[in-house]
């Protein structure tokens, strides 16, 4: 009796195993119908893009599409402009975030918590109450149409430092005290301790941060205005006209702008999951 009832338990496992990967297997295949829809619509022709019922697969090929995109608009020069702030902001996000996180979670001073609190709390206040006032201080600065000022403000992340904190907080203070005994350094430690065991926590910034900083529209709108330093997210607005819009070349050009960000999640998405996974249970 015992082994029936084991195996039919066993058996209820894993059908309830099967159901939730078919359950998810249709969700994921959900969630690809938009890009598959980009892609398509990438190789038609203009009239075609919008027709009802949707041709996924299109009548008439046009792969000029992706050469023509590069003559139409400086193209090349946007991309160059969006790594450019992509990756380094994302690199200074990385330093400034995980050393305010470890002196929030390893170092003891005088209202500590109470700063931490303060400084998550700006999370909550929304971009555009402060929006205007960045944007003057940038102007008095001299520092508009400049890639600086987007870089000057994106310098310091909130949310990367409650990433990291929470991750930190996981890893034992005993290790942090044996490595003052011997000597080293706080630099030393947060170098050659802190850092090589938090990997998982630091490539899930690594993709939040660069996939936010390569979508965002509304920071280049508003700081830049001459063509040379504009990113890919404006340069896709070009092929909107006065009276009409080159919808099968948004498409192409907007299939290479996601390749960036696949690519840098691809090559992370490993670390990706335990990295959200610890900062969100441990602490």
């Amino acid at each position: 009796m015992k082994t029936t009832t084991v195996t039919g338990t066993k058996e209820k496992q894993t059908t309830s195993h099967l159901l939730v990967i078919c359950l998810l297997t249709i969700l994921a295949l959900l969630t690809l119908v938009p890009f598959i829809w980009m892609l398509s619509a990438s190789f038609k022709a203009n009239n075609d893009v919008f027709t009802v019922p949707i041709q996924w697969i299109p009548k008439t090929w046009h792969p000029e599409n992706y050469s023509v995109i590069w003559t139409r608009i400086p193209l090349l020069t946007f991309f160059k402009n969006t790594a450019i702030l992509s990756i380094v902001i994302t690199l200074i996000q990385l330093f400034t975030s995980s050393f305010a996180a470890y002196g929030f979670s390893k170092l003891q001073f005088k209202g500590r918590d109470f700063l931490f609190l303060a400084y998550i709390g700006t999370i909550a206040v929304p971009w555009q109450s402060y929006m205007i006032p960045q944007f003057i201080m940038m102007r008095q600065l001299g520092l508009t149409d400049k890639l600086l000022s987007l870089i000057l403000l994106q310098a310091f992340n909130a949310f990367g430092v409650f990433l990291l904190k929470q991750y930190y907080s996981s890893i034992p203070d005993s290790l942090c005290e044996s490595a003052r005994i011997d000597g080293l350094t706080e630099w030393g430690i947060y170098r050659k301790i802190i850092l090589p065991l938090t990997k998982p926590a630091l490539a899930s910034l690594t993709i939040i941060t660069f996939v936010n900083t390569w979508n965002d529209y509304m920071g280049p709108f508003i700081y830049l205005s001459s063509t040379e330093n504009k990113t890919i997210q404006l340069g896709l607005k070009m092929f909107v006209g006065l009276f009409d819009a080159e919808y099968a070349l948004i498409m192409a050009a907007s299939v290479l702008s996601i390749l960036p960000v696949a690519i840098v999640f691809l090559a992370m998405q490993k670390y990706f999951v335990e990295g959200i996974a610890s900062s969100g249970v441990k602490g």
